[in-house]
Protein backbone atom coordinates (compact mmCIF):
# COMPACT_ATOMS: atom_id res chain seq x y z
CA UNK A 1 0.00 0.00 0.00
CA UNK A 2 1.47 3.35 -1.00
CA UNK A 3 1.50 6.43 1.20
CA UNK A 4 -1.50 7.89 -0.62
CA UNK A 5 -3.52 4.68 -0.15
CA UNK A 6 -3.17 4.29 3.61
CA UNK A 7 -6.42 4.68 5.51
CA UNK A 8 -7.08 8.14 6.89
CA UNK A 9 -6.91 8.05 10.70
CA UNK A 10 -10.04 9.38 12.47
CA UNK A 11 -7.84 11.79 14.40
CA UNK A 12 -7.17 13.68 11.16
CA UNK A 13 -10.90 14.28 10.68
CA UNK A 14 -11.16 15.41 14.32
CA UNK A 15 -8.24 17.75 13.72
CA UNK A 16 -10.03 19.36 10.75
CA UNK A 17 -13.21 19.82 12.79
CA UNK A 18 -11.22 21.62 15.48
CA UNK A 19 -9.30 23.74 12.98
CA UNK A 20 -12.57 24.89 11.43
CA UNK A 21 -14.74 25.30 14.53
CA UNK A 22 -12.72 25.59 17.73
CA UNK A 23 -11.95 28.91 19.40
CA UNK A 24 -8.64 27.28 20.46
CA UNK A 25 -7.38 26.65 16.91
CA UNK A 26 -3.79 27.32 17.92
CA UNK A 27 -3.73 23.97 19.70
CA UNK A 28 -6.02 21.99 17.39
CA UNK A 29 -3.07 19.75 16.52
CA UNK A 30 -3.34 18.00 19.91
CA UNK A 31 -6.50 16.29 18.65
CA UNK A 32 -4.12 14.22 16.47
CA UNK A 33 -2.91 12.72 19.77
CA UNK A 34 -6.43 12.06 21.00
CA UNK A 35 -6.34 14.92 23.50
CA UNK A 36 -9.58 16.77 24.13
CA UNK A 37 -8.22 19.83 25.89
CA UNK A 38 -6.93 22.77 23.89
CA UNK A 39 -6.24 25.36 26.56
CA UNK A 40 -2.56 26.12 27.07
CA UNK A 41 -2.53 25.73 30.87
CA UNK A 42 -4.28 22.37 30.71
CA UNK A 43 -1.98 21.15 27.95
CA UNK A 44 1.01 22.24 30.00
CA UNK A 45 -0.29 20.12 32.89
CA UNK A 46 -0.90 17.12 30.63
CA UNK A 47 2.66 17.28 29.30
CA UNK A 48 4.04 17.53 32.84
CA UNK A 49 1.99 14.44 33.82
CA UNK A 50 3.28 12.60 30.76
CA UNK A 51 1.26 11.72 27.69
CA UNK A 52 -0.12 8.25 27.14
CA UNK A 53 1.48 5.68 24.89
CA UNK A 54 -1.75 5.79 22.88
CA UNK A 55 -0.92 9.40 21.91
CA UNK A 56 2.36 8.15 20.41
CA UNK A 57 0.50 5.45 18.48
CA UNK A 58 -1.98 7.97 17.12
CA UNK A 59 0.80 10.20 15.80
CA UNK A 60 2.61 7.19 14.36
CA UNK A 61 -0.55 6.26 12.41
CA UNK A 62 -0.95 9.80 11.07
CA UNK A 63 2.66 9.78 9.87
CA UNK A 64 2.35 6.17 8.68
CA UNK A 65 5.77 5.36 10.09
CA UNK A 66 6.99 2.36 12.06
CA UNK A 67 7.17 2.83 15.83
CA UNK A 68 10.96 2.57 15.65
CA UNK A 69 11.23 5.48 13.18
CA UNK A 70 8.76 7.61 15.13
CA UNK A 71 10.73 6.94 18.33
CA UNK A 72 13.94 7.88 16.52
CA UNK A 73 12.39 11.23 15.51
CA UNK A 74 11.44 11.76 19.16
CA UNK A 75 14.94 10.70 20.26
CA UNK A 76 13.60 7.84 22.35
CA UNK A 77 15.78 4.71 22.36
CA UNK A 78 14.12 1.37 21.52
CA UNK A 79 14.49 -0.03 25.05
CA UNK A 80 13.01 3.13 26.54
CA UNK A 81 10.11 2.95 24.09
CA UNK A 82 9.43 -0.63 25.21
CA UNK A 83 9.37 0.53 28.84
CA UNK A 84 7.00 3.38 27.98
CA UNK A 85 4.73 0.96 26.12
CA UNK A 86 4.60 -1.27 29.22
CA UNK A 87 4.03 1.71 31.53
CA UNK A 88 1.51 3.17 29.06
CA UNK A 89 2.95 6.65 29.68
CA UNK A 90 5.81 8.89 28.57
CA UNK A 91 7.98 11.08 30.75
CA UNK A 92 7.38 14.87 30.60
CA UNK A 93 10.45 15.57 28.42
CA UNK A 94 9.40 12.87 25.95
CA UNK A 95 5.84 14.18 26.01
CA UNK A 96 7.12 17.64 25.18
CA UNK A 97 8.96 16.28 22.13
CA UNK A 98 5.79 14.39 21.12
CA UNK A 99 3.81 17.63 21.29
CA UNK A 100 6.51 19.46 19.30
CA UNK A 101 6.42 16.89 16.49
CA UNK A 102 2.63 16.84 16.48
CA UNK A 103 2.53 20.63 16.19
CA UNK A 104 4.63 20.40 13.02
CA UNK A 105 2.44 17.64 11.62
CA UNK A 106 -0.63 19.80 12.25
CA UNK A 107 0.96 22.77 10.49
CA UNK A 108 1.96 20.59 7.54
CA UNK A 109 -1.56 19.13 7.35
CA UNK A 110 -2.93 22.65 7.16
CA UNK A 111 -0.35 23.60 4.52
CA UNK A 112 -1.45 20.68 2.35
CA UNK A 113 -5.14 21.17 3.19
CA UNK A 114 -5.50 17.75 4.79
CA UNK A 115 -3.81 15.76 2.02
CA UNK A 116 -1.99 13.07 4.02
CA UNK A 117 0.01 11.78 1.08
CA UNK A 118 1.37 15.23 0.21
CA UNK A 119 2.01 16.04 3.88
CA UNK A 120 3.90 12.79 4.46
CA UNK A 121 5.92 13.24 1.27
CA UNK A 122 6.86 16.82 2.16
CA UNK A 123 7.83 15.95 5.74
CA UNK A 124 10.12 13.13 4.59
CA UNK A 125 11.72 14.82 1.57
CA UNK A 126 15.00 16.78 1.72
CA UNK A 127 14.71 20.57 1.36
CA UNK A 128 17.47 23.00 0.51
CA UNK A 129 15.98 25.50 2.97
CA UNK A 130 16.73 22.95 5.73
CA UNK A 131 20.34 22.25 4.77
CA UNK A 132 19.23 19.40 2.53
CA UNK A 133 17.44 17.56 5.34
CA UNK A 134 13.83 16.39 5.54
CA UNK A 135 11.62 18.45 7.87
CA UNK A 136 11.06 15.47 10.20
CA UNK A 137 14.81 14.97 10.58
CA UNK A 138 15.55 18.67 10.95
CA UNK A 139 12.90 19.06 13.65
CA UNK A 140 14.58 16.77 16.18
CA UNK A 141 15.71 19.87 18.11
CA UNK A 142 13.68 22.87 19.20
CA UNK A 143 15.68 25.22 16.97
CA UNK A 144 15.19 22.87 14.02
CA UNK A 145 11.47 22.58 14.71
CA UNK A 146 11.16 26.36 14.80
CA UNK A 147 12.89 26.59 11.43
CA UNK A 148 10.49 24.02 9.95
CA UNK A 149 7.60 26.09 11.32
CA UNK A 150 9.10 29.20 9.71
CA UNK A 151 9.44 27.33 6.41
CA UNK A 152 5.81 26.24 6.53
CA UNK A 153 4.79 29.84 7.23
CA UNK A 154 6.79 31.09 4.26
CA UNK A 155 5.25 28.47 2.00
CA UNK A 156 1.74 29.34 3.20
CA UNK A 157 2.30 32.99 2.36
CA UNK A 158 4.15 32.43 -0.91
CA UNK A 159 7.39 33.93 0.36
CA UNK A 160 10.38 32.80 -1.71
CA UNK A 161 12.82 30.51 0.01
Amino acid sequence: MSIAETPRPKSVDQFWRHVNTSPHRAHAYVSLLGLRTFETARLHSRVREGLSYDAFERLRRVLDLPASRTAELLQIPARTLARRRDAKRFEPEESDRLIRLTRLVGLALQLFEGDLGEMRFWLTSPHTALAGQAPLDFATTEIGAREVENLIGRLEHGIPL
